[in-house]
């Protein structure tokens, strides 16, 4: 039988993941990154062409992402590279506790802690992970044709510009396992071909759109749909060194604006903040600048944390949420996961969470020898009720941070500190439903490490 080839379109988090999902399967996968970066170790022990250059900062994985990550037999990696969060509180800019959590709590209720691991070094274990040249960066690609599934279906076609970086190995010769056309060719051998300057054209069974929320693969499959919109905060994210004073892990709640203290580690500081600001603004110094006049007043270590930071290294991003539910997951030969589908707010740490599901739900419907149009279709209809859920729920939570008069924040202060008092597992009360999900397979027991490190099986070994 022949193997069956997808296109990721898109390096990030969901990206990554979905590929090495797929190989797992038995899948030729190549994935096309618009981005460039310095290149980690592959599965084989030899550097990829390259690894997303874009790392963020810190990303929360909660126990749903990790079960996810272990039918990948990347669990055990994970733990280890994440920090447990032990304690944590919600507390006011002066510093008074209105709740106060751990992780205890979360093991009882959702079978797993809470864990945070730097974006960057996740990425790289998701891109080491992969076969020799099956990372392409540089590579902008556009959705051409989205094919159609089923017998005799023509196959989904992709564009990447010229000047694309093309997928070598150590020794400067072609990949050869770069991604397969329906007929047999690989995608390096139809690039062989392509004059130099000239766009390259692929063609796959599977094309998967993680290409984020400004994602170009969700314009061309639902062009009439409405983009995403504005959530009506902005955020910043920095990481530093810890501070030398002891602190408490910690999400600040002010008005109009949150801040969020979180350890990672290795020892360093992963800080977040949000501010009810209209849309599309930018600090006339510098964002670290911003930071101290919005937030420089709190309670330690906030201002000591802001001072530590480099400029040049504080992201500022407005948050966009999903304006209305896709039509579908898919169309044609298409299947879209992440933001590049169901953007939602941080305020339930799960838009990397939920890409992760995404990627490993499609890689366990879409068998080898699965009809590729109902595994489409059962992937819609399993992830998009639960992620708009998980959309809707993170916005109403938005929303309560962008209140800024004062008799609304002590309202709201008032509320938080007796519903904690009377439900001490107040904070995780919100992931009731969304934490506890499970895939199908097996999954290790909570908090295990060194039991199953090893990659599991190539369906088609």
């Amino acid at each position: 039988m022949r193997q069956r080839t997808a296109i990721v379109i898109g390096g990030g988090i969901g990206g990554l993941t979905a590929a090495l999902a797929l190989d797992r399967r038995g899948w030729s996968v190549t994935v096309l990154e618009r981005t460039a970066g310095p290149a980690p170790a592959s599965a084989s022990g030899r550097p990829q062409t390259a690894r997303p250059a874009r790392s963020g900062a810190g990303i929360g994985l909660a126990p749903n992402a990790q079960r996810a990550l272990d039918t990948l037999g990347l669990g055990d990696a994970v733990r280890a590279m994440a920090a447990w969060q032990g304690a944590g509180e919600f507390r006011l800019p002066g510093g008074r506790r209105l709740a106060r959590t751990d992780n205890a709590a979360a093991v009882r209720r959702f079978g797993g802690p809470v864990m945070v691991a730097h974006r960057a070094e996740l990425l790289a274990l998701l891109a080491g992970r992969l076969p020799d040249g099956a990372l392409r960066t540089g590579a902008a690609a556009e959705l051409v044709d989205p094919g159609e599934p089923g017998p005799g279906g023509r196959p989904a076609r992709v564009r990447i510009a010229a000047a694309a970086d093309r997928a070598t190995g150590t020794d400067g010769a072609t990949a050869t396992d770069g991604t397969c056309a329906t007929d047999g060719a690989t995608a390096t051998e139809e690039a062989a071909d392509v004059p130099a300057g000239a766009d390259e054209e692929l063609t796959a069974d599977l094309v998967v759109g993680a290409d984020g929320i400004h994602s170009a693969i969700r314009r061309a499959v639902f062009p009439g749909h409405p983009e995403p919109r504005y959530a009506g905060f902005t955020a910043w994210r920095f990481v530093v060194p810890a501070p030398d004073r002891p602190y408490t892990a910690h999400e600040t709640w002010g008005p109009g604006g949150v801040w969020g203290t979180v350890p990672l580690p290795d020892g360093r500081i992963y800080a977040y903040a949000t501010a009810a600001v209209p849309p599309g603004g930018r600090a006339a110094d510098d964002e670290r600048a911003e930071l101290l006049r919005r937030f420089g007043t709190w309670h330690r270590p906030v201002p000591d944390l802001i001072a530590a930071a480099d400029p040049a290294t504080v992201l500022r991003n407005d948050v966009r949420t999903a304006a209305a539910p896709p039509p579908a997951f898919h169309r044609g030969r298409v299947a879209l996961l992440g933001d590049a589908v169901h953007p939602m707010t941080p305020n339930l740490g799960q838009g990397g969470c939920q890409a992760i599901e995404d990627a490993v739900v499609l890689a366990q419907l879409a068998a080898p020898d699965a009809d590729l149009a109902a595994a489409l279709a059962e992937f819609t209809r399993q992830r998009l009720p639960r992620t708009m859920d998980v959309v809707r729920r993170a916005e109403r939570i938005g929303r309560l941070t962008t209140w800024r008069s004062r008799p609304a924040c002590a309202l709201r202060a008032v509320l938080m500190a007796a519903t904690a008092r009377l439900t001490p597992d107040l904070a995780l009360r919100a992931l009731d439903g969304i934490a506890d999900w499970r895939p199908e397979g097996p999954t290790y027991a909570a908090g295990t490490r060194g039991t199953r490190t090893a990659a599991q099986p190539k369906e088609h070994e």
